[in-house]
């Protein structure tokens, strides 16, 4: 795929909790944000190096936690998933979020692997009324994540 000389909107896209399974599906989300990775360094300095400085040696990584943020429409699979894994259902998947071009064409992809979730969140509700939608989170964290483009 060429590279666009215009970025992609953010509001186009869809995410899938698994596999084809009941267990994995896909799910209607208003907002993914934490998506990232971050590599950690140790520093490094000979005692008979020429120069007065450190070397930076990349080691480990780590994937960001993600959240997930949904109006509340009564499916309890999030919350279920939650339940089973702190109830020691050790079920891992492989959670996929696709951006989508304006002609809803896949064009990036983030891969998200073994994540499981690692908090929910329920809605804040108020009696004083207003436009509010009643709002359901959902923190996942992964072992690893690959991006690329379709």
């Amino acid at each position: 795929m060429p590279i666009r000389e215009n970025p992609y909107g953010a509001f186009k896209y869809r995410v899938k909790l698994g596999d084809d399974t009941d267990e994995g599906f896909a799910a209607g989300f208003s907002e993914v944000s934490g998506i990232g990775n971050e590599i950690k360094y140790s520093e490094y300095r000979n005692g008979n190096d020429a120069e007065n400085h450190v070397h930076k040696i990349a080691n480990v990584n780590s994937t960001d936690d993600v959240t997930l943020k949904r109006g509340v429409i009564g499916d309890l699979r999030l919350f279920q998933w939650l339940d089973a894994t702190r109830d020691g259902d050790f079920d891992p998947r492989t959670v996929v979020i696709v951006l989508m071009d304006e002609r809803n064409a896949d064009a990036c992809q983030w891969t998200l692997h073994n994540a499981q979730p690692k908090k929910w969140v329920g809605p804040t509700l108020s009696g004083k009324g207003g436009g509010e939608v009643a709002m359901e989170e959902l923190h996942l964290v992964a072992e690893s994540i690959d991006f690329r483009n379709n």
